[in-house]
């Protein structure tokens, strides 16, 4: 199903969006990736909506990415004896590991290794950080600690810990049964929650065992501050607002947005845009000027993709919440001067033939009359490679790996087409010419640029820039082998 726009869409799968019919349309109305998040729903209504996606692609006959978000580690206070207490600014408060119900004075923080952690004056943030806690003094088993922003604290709230890297195991218990259980349903990527460090990605990989792409959410301080590692290790990139904005001011959040963004698309991995975009859909049929906003500036700063949480999980308008990001992307990516921030933010660095290969292509399509780039791919990688130079041409990739499709559902401007294994190039032109007016993107009269790498089917050869006709006697005529 080709898209007339380049940024593409995720939108997460739940309670309002769980049968064929509702997942089919969010894929119609623009949806490219759907996400399915192992915080929320068993293994069986996981598999179910897995099972709902791959038929609609059998159906529609068009590429889907499923993007599997495990859980994280997740910090949580006790009970109380009252289900809740109101705690006062200035008042005292304190952490424990004491099992007892809690009261106004204390409660039970079932995680010793934030004690040993902790330092006094580190902060502990409660509900979202709605309520917030300055530690005082702290030893091996407790945290003293003043109330700074009060509020209604109750059972099993999260925490957050801002202030220090946190020696917690990347993925829990759950986490890793989520893991082995997704990959072996077949998913194309897997998200990991709360990245602190770049082992915490070894570690998924190695039990990933390469059946799913690795995309790591930067949502801890920790994770800005190692993200240039992150980044080398991880195969894609999430920006999850919601907690980076309660652990950081959130003034701090957009430039680390608009950086994150840019350091991605330098190294040409994907970068997804997550958290409270279209919030105010959950219970409206119209978002706000200022999340529409929010939107445009994601599409105008690059992003591959803007995703969509409860609003298409949970909410009463999931299709419409689709369409209103789709009628941004269309909007914006129309505008002149979205070509000239694309354009400008320009900063790949380029080291290699494939890098070469890829930049000449663009600069032929933008400088002729060419209607689209068609890379031959088996990895993915020359496609992502083309789609880091962000093309004004439409961009075409030829896969034999359905796999690779997939996951490339997820990266800017790529529209995929599973073909056959090719033996020799004139084959290769022959294809293109053939997939790029089958899918309405040239005519027979029309000249498109294709990019592979002989020999075929290996990974990591892209070699060949060809200016190929689309009309298929031309190229017999013309090319030598």
């Amino acid at each position: 199903m080709r898209r007339l726009r380049n940024v593409k869409i995720v939108a997460t799968l739940g309670p309002a969006s769980s049968d064929y019919e509702m997942i089919r349309k969010l894929h119609e109305a623009g949806a490219d990736v759907f996400r399915l998040n192992m915080s929320h729903g068993s293994h069986d209504e996981i598999r179910e909506r897995h099972a709902i996606i791959r038929q609609i692609e059998g159906d529609l006959k068009s590429p889907i990415g499923i993007l599997a978000d495990l859980q994280g580690p997740k910090l949580r206070v006790g009970v109380f004896a009252n289900g809740e207490e109101e705690l006062v600014a200035g008042a005292d408060f304190r952490m424990d590991l004491d099992s007892a119900d809690g009261d106004v004075t204390r409660v039970n923080l079932p995680h010793p290794e934030i004690f040993a952690a902790l330092e006094a004056d580190a902060h502990l943030l409660v509900n979202d950080g709605k309520i917030r806690l300055k530690v005082k003094d702290c030893g091996a088993d407790f945290a003293n600690c003043t109330v700074i922003t009060g509020g209604t604290i109750s059972n099993r709230k999260g925490v957050n810990v801002p202030d220090v890297v946190l020696p917690l195991a990347a993925l829990s218990d759950k986490d890793r049964k989520d893991l082995e259980f997704v990959c072996q349903l077949g998913v194309d990527w897997l998200a990991l929650s709360f990245v602190q460090r770049p082992e915490d990605v070894l570690e998924a990989r190695e039990l990933c065992k390469g059946r799913a792409a690795i995309l790591s959410k930067i949502e801890k301080p920790a994770g800005v501050t190692a993200f240039d590692a992150i980044l080398e290790v991880s195969d894609g990139i999430m920006v999850a607002r919601g907690d980076l904005g309660v652990e950081l001011p959130v003034q701090n959040v957009p430039p680390i947005q608009k950086r994150l963004i840019r350091k991605c698309r330098a190294a040409a991995k994907p970068v997804i845009v997550a958290t409270q975009m279209l919030e105010s859909m959950i219970e409206s049929p119209m978002p706000t000027r200022a999340e529409v906003s929010d939107v445009a500036t994601a599409i105008y700063e690059g992003a591959d993709a803007i995703m969509l949480s409860a609003e298409s999980a949970a909410g009463a308008y999931p299709v419409e919440a689709v369409q209103t990001m789709h009628n941004v992307a269309m909007e914006v990516e129309s505008d002149p001067t979205y070509v000239e921030v694309i354009e400008a933010s320009r900063t790949a660095k380029r080291t290699s033939v494939a890098d070469g290969i890829v930049a000449a292509a663009r600069e032929i399509a933008e400088t002729t009359d060419i209607k689209a780039i068609v890379c031959f791919t088996q990895s993915g990688t020359t496609a992502v490679l083309v789609a880091r130079e962000r093309p004004r041409v439409p961009i075409l990739a030829l896969t034999s790996q359905l796999s690779t499709a997939r996951r490339l559902a997820l990266t800017w401007g790529t529209n995929c087409v599973q073909i056959g294994t090719l033996e020799r190039f004139k084959e290769a032109v022959v294809s293109a010419a053939r997939a790029a007016r089958e899918g309405g993107y040239a005519t027979t009269t029309d000249q498109i640029v294709v990019t592979a790498g002989v020999p075929f089917n290996t990974t990591g050869t892209t070699n060949i820039l060809r200016v190929a006709p689309c009309d298929e006697r031309l190229i017999y005529s013309t090319d030598p082998g």
